[in-house]
């Protein structure tokens, strides 16, 4: 690195080493693209209503493919994501933690990062936990009489008035 260049220039090498990337990026897509090309002129084609059904783990599909789901399930997946990107960043940092440690000042930032990280964490599971969204069922609310009054009861109720 030359530090008589003004802050920001690029030097010959850093262009070299982008248009190096760029190549590759370039040659990944051309050859994905090809790849894909020659497999669809090359495999055979013969649809036919069985093989346009959807397949449903050995089952005849029944009803429409429009059904509601639970939000629970979306609910389980977002909170098995979150976790377990924490546990994907916590086994290379505990790996490493222990080279880490020794160097002074370096090994104490590293394990309060890690701390403030766990806490963040810790903060939504929390959250979550009050909310009840770890329930998989969750009771209804208690809701007052004139709540739950559907609308023919409360227009007898008005007209008695």
């Amino acid at each position: 690195m030359n530090l008589l260049l003004p802050p920001g220039t690029a030097t010959p090498s850093l262009v070299a080493d982008y248009a190096t990337v760029l190549i590759f990026i370039l040659v990944g897509f051309v050859f994905a693209g090809i790849a894909l090309g020659v497999a669809k002129l090359l495999r055979p084609s013969n649809p036919s209503p069985a093989k346009l059904t959807t397949y449903e783990c050995g089952e005849l599909p029944t009803g429409s493919s429009w059904v509601r789901f639970n939000v629970r399930f979306y609910l389980v997946a977002l909170f098995f994501i979150v976790f377990d990107v924490e546990v994907i960043f916590l086994y290379p940092w505990a790996v490493v933690f222990k080279q880490l440690y020794p160097v002074p000042q370096l090994g104490a930032l590293v394990f309060w990062e890690m701390i403030i990280f766990l806490a963040i964490l810790s903060v939504g599971l929390a959250y979550v936990w009050v909310k009840g969204d770890l329930a998989w069922v969750k009771k209804l609310v208690d809701r007052t009489p004139a709540e739950s009054a559907t609308p023919a009861v409360l227009e007898e109720e008005v007209s008695a008035q």
